[in-house]
């Protein structure tokens, strides 16, 4: 009898858990390995757990490494020191590893070193901007990987410019649009979450309203660029109330730097993080969605919501050529000239991108298949 086939599936962050989802559905249909799935812990806690494992299906981890935060050089050696012998012992015949967190490169060090393949999902993104740490993971995390699953076709001309093989390069679309597809009628409806605060029930009653999300270091790190933002949000409430779902990173800096202010405005409700499922319900139903996180480009391009992105680049730039997204930066006239487009014109038409059908997670696992 021939031995069991395994592939050690990582996660790390929130992210990853999205990513994750469809992938581990469709090993368990295909039946031709199995799927350890192992959580590093680099983000979690129990409510997360709730939030994110319980709403998206995602089976209990079979292992647990309970890295906890760090810095990046703490965080990421941890992992590495914790993921070492738990390839020691289930002796996978590859690894796979989604995204661009910490957790991300670390695995895909350890296994790389110990001749084991490493299977990258959502390859070859590049925002070209190595201030950003994704970045770095990004890129390195490709270097050492045996096959590269891709959400979009530049993705290949970017890997074939770093010397990576074509060979090795699969365009097999979007697995996030595939969380996003298979969870959509369990959405959790906007108004519901919104009934929750007083100041959400008035926005309900309104009809219309903005979604805001913000954790960005290069935003909420810095001061001056933080209060202009929050000036600049301020500036588009006259017109449309927000509805903000505050990172805690972004609520301790807004509070650090003494600009708590911002939410004494009628027309801003802050709210705690949300969950998948009730994100999804405010951002499909929002009338724009101003971000700084790379998901929400993709799951607004899907939807046909508009997406005003704060950001000087994007890791995903077939949402901004196909899509409902458009990348302003931090300056305040930009921000406002998109919205004002929004609000005048319905914003920019868009499409939904080849191979972003829901049945990405499908075809990957098809191919680890053909390939094992």
């Amino acid at each position: 009898m021939s031995k069991e086939k395994i592939v050690l599936c990582v996660v790390g962050a929130r992210p990853n858990f999205m990513k994750i989802a469809p992938i581990m559905r469709a090993f368990a249909e295909a039946k031709f390995a199995r799927a350890v799935l192992v959580h590093t812990g680099q983000h979690y806690d129990e409510k997360m757990k709730h939030l994110f494992f319980d709403q998206l299906s995602i089976p209990q981890p079979d292992i647990d490494l309970e890295v906890g935060s760090g810095s990046h050089a703490v965080q990421t050696a941890e992992v590495m020191k914790r993921f070492e012998p738990v390839i020691d012992e289930y002796k996978p015949s590859a690894i796979l590893v989604v995204g661009d967190v910490n957790s991300t490169i670390a695995c895909a060090l350890v296994a790389s070193k110990k001749s084991v393949p490493v299977i990258h999902v959502e390859a070859g993104l590049r925002s070209y901007d190595r201030a950003m740490p994704e970045e770095i993971n990004r890129v390195l995390t490709d270097q050492i990987s045996d096959w590269l699953y891709t959400t979009e076709k530049s993705a290949l001309d970017n890997l074939v410019k770093e010397g990576i093989d074509a060979k090795r390069v699969v365009f097999t679309g979007n697995v996030m649009i595939d969380t996003l597809m298979f969870n959509l009628k369990n959405a959790v409806a906007s108004e519901t979450t919104l009934a929750k605060y007083p100041k959400g029930q008035d926005i309900s009653t309104h009809g219309e309203f903005a979604v805001v999300t913000m954790h960005r270091p290069s935003n909420v790190d810095n001061k001056e660029i933080l209060a202009s933002l929050l000036n600049t949000l301020s500036t588009v409430a006259q017109d449309i109330p927000i509805v903000f779902p505050v990172h805690p990173r972004t609520e301790k800096q807004i509070s650090l730097f003494g600009l708590d202010s911002f939410f004494e405005n009628d027309r801003i409700l802050k709210i705690e993080p949300l969950g998948y499922l009730e994100l999804l319900g405010l951002v499909s139903k929002a009338k724009v969605v101003l971000t700084d996180s790379g998901g929400i480009q993709e799951e607004t391009t899907a939807l046909g919501i508009p997406c005003i992105t704060l950001r000087e680049n994007t890791e995903r730039p077939i949402t901004a050529t196909e899509g409902t997204n458009v990348v302003v930066g931090t300056d305040r006239e930009k921000i406002l000239h998109a919205f004002k487009d929004v609000m005048n014109t319905g914003g920019k038409a868009g499409r939904v991108p080849e191979l972003w059908d829901g049945r990405a997670a499908e075809r990957i696992v098809s191919h680890i298949g053909g390939w094992l």
